[in-house]
C-alpha cells in the first residue's frame, strides 16, 4: 500500500526536550518522579517507566527524591510545595506554556480578569489557573456565563487549541458584556504547522490515519480537523490498534501523528502499513 506521511508530525521541541531532559536525569539519578505523565502517549510513558521513571498524580505522593515538571507545567502552589519539601526540581516544561503562565500572572497584576480559552481538565490550563487569582476557562461557548459583565478581560489560549476555535470564541467572547478586551495569542505554531499540513494531506488520500494518545489534547484535533475533510479518518495510539478493514480496498494511506507521539511509533506503523495487503479482509 502507498503510504503518506505528513511534512509536519510526531514530538514539538517542547516534547522532545522534556523527554532528553527525563532520559538523561534517569541515567543518572534514582527515585525520580514525573508529576502526571510526562507527556501523553501511554506508550513513550511505559518506556520511560521501564526506565525507572514514576508517575504520580499529586505532591503528597512525594517525598524525596528528584521531580520533573512535564512539559505541560505545573501552578505555582505545586512548586512551592515540593520545595519545602527539599526535593530537586527539574523543570521540563515547555517554554510556550511557561509564556502563557507569564502572561496570566501579569494580566492579572494589570488589573484584568483573566480568561484562558481550553479544556478546563487539561494540565496546561489546570497550571495557568493556579498563575493567577480567579481565572476564568471557557471552553465552549456555553462556558461564557462565567465571564463577569462589564469587566476588564485579558484572554490567552491552550497552546494547542485550533486558530478556528480560538477566533470562533473570541468572536463569542466579543458579543459579551465588558469594558475592555486585551487578546493575546498564545496558540502554538508547531501545533498549527501539524494542523495545516494533517489537513492539506487528508484531502489527497483514501484514509487518513492519526497516531497518538486518545488523552492528547493536540492529536484529537488533528483527527477532529481531517474528520472534516476526509470521513474516513481514524485516531489510533499504535499499529495494535490498527483495523485491516479500515484499508480494504485503498490505495493511498496518509499518516501524521500529535506532538507527544514518539518517532518509533510512527515508523513502526508506516513500514507495516506499507507492506500490507489491502486487497483482502482477512
Amino acid at each position: 500500500m502507498k503510504v503518506i506521511v505528513a511534512e509536519k508530525c510526531g514530538f514539538c521541541p517542547g516534547v522532545k526536550n522534556a523527554i532528553n531532559m527525563a532520559e538523561k536525569v534517569l541515567a543518572s539519578e534514582e527515585n525520580v518522579y514525573s508529576l502526571g505523565p510526562i507527556i501523553h502517549n501511554k506508550d513513550e510513558v511505559e518506556r520511560l517507566a521501564k526506565a525507572g521513571l514514576k508517575t504520580v498524580d499529586s505532591v503528597d505522593q512525594i517525598h524525596s527524591g528528584t521531580v520533573i515538571i512535564r512539559s505541560h507545567g505545573a501552578a505555582p502552589e505545586q512548586i512551592k510545595i515540593l520545595k519545602e519539601k527539599g526535593v530537586k526540581i527539574v523543570d521540563a516544561t515547555c517554554v510556550l506554556v511557561k509564556r502563557v503562565q507569564q502572561i496570566a500572572k501579569e494580566l492579572s497584576k494589570d488589573g484584568y480578569r483573566v480568561a484562558v480559552i481550553g479544556d478546563e481538565n487539561h494540565p496546561e490550563v489546570q497550571a495557568v489557573v493556579g498563575c493567577a487569582e480567579d481565572v476564568i476557562v471557557i471552553g465552549r461557548r456555553a462556558d461564557l456565563h462565567k465571564l463577569p459583565k462589564n469587566s476588564r478581560l485579558g484572554v490567552v489560549c491552550q497552546t494547542t487549541q485550533g486558530p478556528e476555535h480560538f477566533s470562533k470564541m473570541l468572536c463569542a467572547i466579543g458579543k459579551y458584556g465588558f469594558s475592555e478586551l486585551k487578546v493575546i495569542n498564545t496558540l502554538c505554531r508547531e501545533a498549527i504547522k501539524r494542523q495545516e499540513s494533517a489537513v492539506e494531506l487528508c484531502k489527497r488520500v483514501d484514509v487518513m490515519f492519526v497516531l497518538g494518545g486518545l488523552e492528547s489534547a493536540n492529536t484529537r484535533q488533528l483527527a477532529e480537523l481531517c474528520k472534516k475533510y476526509n470521513n474516513k479518518t481514524f485516531h489510533l495510539q499504535n499499529w495494535g490498534e490498527f483495523g485491516k478493514r479500515t484499508v480494504f480496498g485503498k490505495k493511498v494511506a496518509g499518516v501524521t501523528a500529535g506532538a507527544s507521539t514518539p518517532e518509533w511509533i510512527i515508523s513502526e506503523f508506516v513500514k507495516n502499513l506499507t507492506d500490507f495487503d489491502t486487497g483482502s479482509k482477512g
